[in-house]
């Protein structure tokens, strides 16, 4: 509660009074303005509704005999008061569709990059190896130069394999989120030396924009504990219940103070903001458990649509 909360509070009452006695469309529209005074105060939906309840005990009490045709009336004053969170939510739903949309945008893109990476750049690499080739027999003298170039040329085609499988991995839309998970894992686990533990359900497919969205977040959680946390071991693990899933990546690293970012005082790097992004667009939460010296971890949930907990009901 904020210290306008009993300046508005007496504004409510006196507003909600007005509009029982029978000002009509004057005090709706104060209702109007004062749920706009309630958004920007910061107050909570269950804060305005206890502000709605104590304005209306106050009308009663005015009242010889508690008369019913109040009870309509304060209620549609109410839904006049509540009226600006349904336009909010209504903006906000449509932010969300928005971002849905662009990740799915940027996520079709990425598969374009990547199967160019794989394909034309393979191709052309292929076509300089044979022209090597040709070289080799054509100038014996500069085989062991040449047998050089191509031993770079292979180091640049594993790198551009790595860097497609990064954009969108093959087996990510092939086989699923948890083979996906555990090639990443021991791609990332080979580069920092981290052991890297994946735990999941090895059967049935979660929605694609989940299981890319977790891929996602799951990459990047393994890239900061890879890079910034000096941990020994990461684990992670997947669980699908009937009506959400639920990862939780955890390291045994030196931790952070995690209070800002939980606070909302600090919106955390780049990578927390992109992580959160995906999971608004589809309806799920980040939380994060970290303190200096005993590690961290990650624990994202995503709700799942009717059709996919009938299936998983179905299964077990």
């Amino acid at each position: 509660m904020t210290t306008s909360t009993p300046t508005l509070a007496k504004e409510y009452s006196a507003a909600l009074q007005d509009f029982l006695a029978g000002s009509g469309e004057p005090a709706l529209h104060r209702a109007y303005e004062l749920g706009r005074r309630v958004i920007a105060d910061g107050l909570s939906l269950l804060e305005l509704v206890s502000l709605h309840h104590q304005a209306l005990q106050q009308a009663l009490r005015r009242e010889s005999a508690a008369d019913e045709r109040l009870f309509p009336l304060a209620q549609t004053f109410l839904a006049e008061v509540l009226s600006p969170f349904e336009l909010g939510h209504r903006e906000f739903q449509g932010a969300i569709t928005a971002l849905r949309q662009l990740n799915q945008r940027l996520e079709d893109e990425a598969h374009r990059i990547a199967q160019a990476l794989h394909d034309e750049a393979g191709q052309l690499l292929v076509t300089v190896h044979l022209a090597l080739g040709e070289l080799a027999r054509d100038y014996p003298l500069a085989r062991g130069r040449l047998q050089d170039v191509r031993t770079m040329l292979d180091e640049v085609e594993q790198h551009l394999r790595r860097l497609s499988h990064e954009l969108r991995p093959a087996v990510l839309d092939d086989l699923g989120l948890m083979p996906a998970l555990d090639f990443l894992a021991r791609g990332v686990s080979a580069r920092s030396g981290i052991p890297i533990d994946v735990r999941g359900p090895s059967n049935g497919r979660l929605p694609p924009p989940i299981e890319v969205a977790l891929y996602r977040i799951v990459a990047e959680a393994l890239t900061n504990a890879s890079r910034h946390s000096r941990a020994r071991q990461v684990m992670v693990t997947v669980t699908d219940e009937p009506d959400a899933v639920r990862c939780i990546v955890r390291d045994d690293g030196v931790g952070f103070d995690a209070a800002p970012t939980l606070s909302g005082a600090s919106g955390g790097g780049l990578g927390l903001i992109g992580m959160r992004e995906r999971l608004h667009a589809l309806g799920g939460q980040l939380n994060i458990r970290s303190t200096l010296g005993h590690g961290t971890e990650l624990m994202i949930d995503i709700p799942l649509g009717a059709d996919h907990a009938s299936a998983s009901a179905a299964r077990r």
